[in-house]
């Protein structure tokens, strides 16, 4: 077949060259070579412009960001030759009367050798793949343009083909396909009423039927207001909800289920949710049975009750809820007192009404565990005048006396969120003749107001650590899991570690991760855009100014930039999203009162000094500030002594200041910060080697330190968190009450 291909296009040929004689002349034979000369000259240039082009394609593939697609058995590379070849010239259309020179020319030139064929298949294959890429160009603010031009279209009802009408008499035109996008009420009401109907309920009008375009009309009922309408509107064509709408347009954005809107409507109740509005939130989750932000919200009730009672709306609360409130575990208050105030505010806002439940809700108060001060307080109200309320006046007067009874018996127990956890640490034993060291892990499950200022942290066992105990170590909590790292496993200068483990509350395991990569004790750790960085420290009677990074995706230690100095007894913390590094001690174990932001890429940069130098101190983030407190100091002789003296300090305005001094020494104590509280537990003192067996809260609105009772086992060179437990650990009786007090 190839053959009798080969001889019509000879035949085809042989009619061409007759026709051009007949039309021409005749020619003699080296015109005729000299024309296919010319010809074949012509193709080569051809052949190179086409070369040209290409290696311009390929050129612009690799200067420019590129993504590779498949394409199956077509290819990018014909299309654009077959490009090529119509931009370059038509040397294409006259193969046939180049191809006997053609021939001629590479009988002339000899045939290729083996290699050179594979190189040129090679070469093929290579140029295939680098041409089977396809440019892909994004324009970033593309769809805020076609949006802002869509607003401005709807302003002037350009192609608008929806109308929207509320029952108080307002109408919106507006896009269907914009708020069909965004509201799947709109959405399925359409398209069900145009699968039962062929077509949805249409309205023409003549201006719009001049471009061909129906208008539908839709009207809303009376849950929808036209606040709440415009509001949602205004977000379906910019995404946008102002801090003036967010209120009427939440409950328009459940009407018509616009879950973007709402999204980001809850966030915004969530994120602004203070004591005069979270009631409002509760009342509007119970309307649409909002579970997750009903709980929310009365979490933040119980959280801030104090403060939640003494709004006007908290008068109006109804009973069963305000009972719910009272009777609640994880009801927050500083005392009994504080509970009795509320009780009398809402009894007093409508009391012909509500005197008859003062007996159910006085019940929910524990007088006993009031003082006489506060008692006092109680017997001097006005209402016990009232003749109905002479019998609970004696109730109650027969309930704070029982207090002398059973003293400790009496209790206010409060259920915080998260738990504080104790990692590790050491003791001394009873007869005081030797330490231990312990691979112990204890939960605060619970918070106790017993009489007057008296409180107690109940302490359960939560597990052990894996393998070898360890003290003066580090901890961090990352996606709600624990990390241990370092420290020592005895006394001995070589028993320091750089072993590291990860705990999961939730499936109560641990895991064994890559090592630090040097072996580190009384050092720092912080968390800081999810990776983990260990800093400083002590090994082998040498301080450390190392600082290496853990990523939990690799789970490897890489080093980053070293400190200006060995440091060992020195406090990281993040605030801001940045490291601050206060305190510590040098090479010749001084004291230091620097404080300085550390940079992983640039170093250390010095801030204002502590008035007091601290090393084994605590340090926590408490809203804007840093808090240190504990650790010791240097004295005139250069000696370590106690450090009692506590201070904050301001990122904003570089400097310190002094608070409350601690009662008592907390020296290589472990802190967290709890529900705005700073914690400070355990520790020993300098003077006297003896153990801090306390731990002490300060409360920032009070300014004072609170002692919430003793430590349930270790107390020195301890390392604490927090974390969220799950209820089947916290509430497990395999988690029984092992220490109370």
């Amino acid at each position: 077949m190839d053959k009798e291909v080969e001889e019509e296009d000879n035949g085809n040929d042989k009619l061409g060259a007759q026709f051009r004689d007949h039309v021409i002349g005749s020619r003699t034979e080296e015109e005729r070579v000299q024309q296919h000369q010319d010809r074949t000259a012509q193709k080569d240039e051809t052949i190179q412009e086409e070369e040209n082009f290409s290696d311009s394609v390929k050129s612009a593939h690799e200067d420019s960001h590129w993504v590779k697609l498949n394409h199956g058995q077509s290819s990018t590379s014909e299309k654009l030759r077959d490009k090529a070849g119509t931009v370059t010239g038509s040397w294409t259309m006259h193969e046939e009367e180049f191809q006997v020179c053609e021939d001629k020319r590479q009988e002339e030139e000899g045939d290729s050798t083996d290699d050179e064929d594979a190189e040129h298949l090679s070469n093929e294959d290579v140029d295939c793949n680098e041409e089977d890429v396809v440019k892909i160009f994004r324009k970033d603010d593309y769809p805020s343009d076609v949006f802002c031009t869509l607003t401005e279209f709807r302003a002037s009802s350009l192609l608008t083909d929806l109308h929207l009408s509320t029952e108080d008499g307002e109408s919106f035109n507006v896009h269907f396909p914009v708020l069909a996008a965004v509201s799947s009420l709109i959405r399925e009401h359409f398209s069900r009423s145009h699968k039962e109907n062929g077509r949805v309920d249409e309205r023409q009008h003549d201006d719009m039927m001049s471009v061909g375009i129906s208008r539908w009309s839709l009207s809303l009922g009376p849950e929808v207001d036209h606040v709440g309408l415009e509001a949602i509107v205004e977000f379906a064509y910019s995404g946008l909800v102002s801090r003036l709408n967010k209120d009427t347009i939440t409950s328009t954005a459940l009407q018509l289920q616009c879950q973007p809107a709402l999204t980001l409507c809850l966030n915004f109740l969530q994120e602004e949710m203070n004591p005069h509005s979270c009631l409002d939130v509760v009342s509007f989750a119970e309307a649409y049975e909002m579970v997750q932000l009903l709980e929310i919200a009365d979490d933040f009730v119980l959280r801030q009750f104090q403060k939640v009672a003494r709004t006007l709306k908290f008068r109006d609360l109804p009973a069963k809820q305000l009972l719910k409130y009272l009777n609640s575990l994880s009801l927050c208050v500083p005392s009994e007192l504080v509970v009795f105030k509320a009780v009398v505010s809402w009894l007093r806002a409508k009391p012909k009404i509500k005197l008859n439940l003062a007996k159910e809700l006085m019940k929910t108060i524990h007088f006993t565990l009031m003082t006489f001060k506060e008692f006092k307080e109680v017997q001097s109200l006005s209402m016990w005048s009232d003749h109905s309320l002479v019998e609970l006046y004696e109730v109650v007067f027969a309930d704070f006396w029982s207090n002398e009874i059973k003293p400790d018996s009496q209790c206010r127990i409060y259920l915080p969120k998260e738990s504080l956890v104790l990692i590790g640490g050491d003791q001394i034993s009873e007869d005081l003749g030797s330490r231990s060291i312990s691979r112990e892990l204890w939960f605060g499950n619970s918070l106790r107001n017993h009489t007057g200022i008296k409180k107690a942290v109940e302490w359960r066992r939560l597990g052990e650590m894996p393998e070898q105990p360890r003290f003066s170590h580090e901890v961090a909590v990352f996606e709600g899991q624990l990390y241990v790292f370092g420290g020592k496993n005895y006394y001995g200068i070589c028993d320091t570690l750089n072993s590291v483990y990860r705990y999961d509350p939730h499936q109560n395991s641990w895991e064994s991760l890559a090592e630090m990569q040097q072996k580190r004790c009384l050092f720092s750790v912080v968390v800081l855009d999810g990776k983990i960085y260990a800093i400083g420290g002590h090994c082998d009677a040498e301080g450390i100014d190392s600082v290496e990074r853990y990523c939990p995706t690799e789970n490897s230690w890489s080093f980053t930039w070293p400190l200006d100095l060995p440091l060992s007894g020195h406090v990281a913390k993040v605030l801001q999203g940045q490291m601050f590094v206060s305190g510590g001690l040098n090479r010749d174990y001084r004291c230091l009162a620097s404080m300085f932001l550390y940079r992983p890429e640039t170093g250390s940069t010095y801030l204002a000094d502590m008035t007091e130098p601290h090393a084994h101190h605590c340090m926590e983030t408490l809203g804007d500030f840093l808090y240190v407190a504990g650790g010791v100091t240097t004295d005139d002789r250069m000696t370590l002594v106690d450090q009692l003296a506590c201070e904050v300090y301001s990122p904003a305005a570089d400097t310190w200041t002094a608070f409350t001094s601690l009662p008592v020494p907390h020296v290589g104590a472990g802190s967290a910060v709890l529900e705005g509280k700073f914690y400070v537990l355990g520790g020993y003192s300098q003077e006297d080697d003896s153990d801090t067996n306390m731990v002490h809260r300060y409360d920032p609105t009070t300014r004072r330190w609170e002692n919430m009772g003793k430590m349930p086992g270790p107390n020195n060179d301890i390392r604490a968190s927090v974390l969220c437990l799950p209820s089947h650990v916290r509430f497990s009786r395999d988690h029984r009450l092992d220490f109370f007090l």
